[in-house]
């Protein structure tokens, strides 16, 4: 008679861990953070929680992993350029497009920025802002700046665009949020009512763009 032991070394040599990830990042992208559990996760992969834990220790685990997993594809993807600006824009918008699919992927990097495919992304953005020539003193800053950056804003972003009520257009929730925006007294907020219209319309990859542009200004000047 085959013991339960031996029927769970069965089903973990059947599975794999990157069998294992995919299948958490489908739940953590439908369901989010808190969607991701054992037993969703061996319902979707039809095994036992047995056999997931001879791969993975934990949850944490399983959500660094899952996150490593869709950055590695991010640092694979990302487009080498002679020109370090342009370079630097496409890196970002990789990462920005990344997120805006996977948004549980920004909270995950803050919370473990250890990783290795973390300190691959800074060590990426720091030889690129090597190349543009920032002065040694500058170089932690200007790295830092931009990683916080592009990592901070593509999370804020995705979270902004779930604030909204599933199936709403997003045009029709930008507008309803310029016309609070004008409710208030114009004497009080000028600047508010005078831009008000462009949050209607606004692209969010131009205006994030927009951000890694004055940042690049920026390192330009320091001597």
């Amino acid at each position: 008679m085959t013991s339960g032991a031996q029927r769970t070394q069965r089903r973990s040599q059947a599975l794999s861990k990157e069998k294992i990830v995919e299948a958490a990042v489908g739940i953590l992208d439908r369901d989010g953070e808190d969607g991701l559990t054992f037993r969703a996760l061996a319902a979707r992969l039809a095994t036992g929680s047995g056999a997931i834990y001879w791969h993975v220790a934990d949850k944490n685990e399983l959500l660094a992993a899952a996150a490593d997993e869709v950055m590695a594809g991010v640092m694979v993807g990302g487009a080498e350029s002679a020109d370090p600006r342009e370079a630097i824009r496409t890196f970002a918008l990789g990462v920005f497009d990344a997120i805006d699919v996977h948004p549980w992927v920004g909270a995950q990097i803050f919370r473990e920025p250890w990783r290795p495919v973390t300190l691959g992304m800074f060590e990426r953005i720091g030889r690129w802002v090597q190349a543009l020539g920032a002065p040694e003193h500058s170089l932690f800053g200007c790295a830092s700046a931009l990683a916080n950056y592009i990592l901070g804003v593509a999370a804020q972003n995705a979270a902004n665009a779930r604030l909204h009520v599933a199936g709403t257009d997003r045009s029709a929730f930008l507008s309803m949020v310029a016309e609070r925006w004008t409710e208030h007294d114009p004497a009080q907020f000028p600047f508010v009512h005078r831009i008000a219209a462009k949050m209607r319309d606004h692209d969010d990859r131009e205006q994030f763009l927009a951000g890694i542009d004055l940042l690049l200004a920026g390192i330009g000047t320091i001597r």
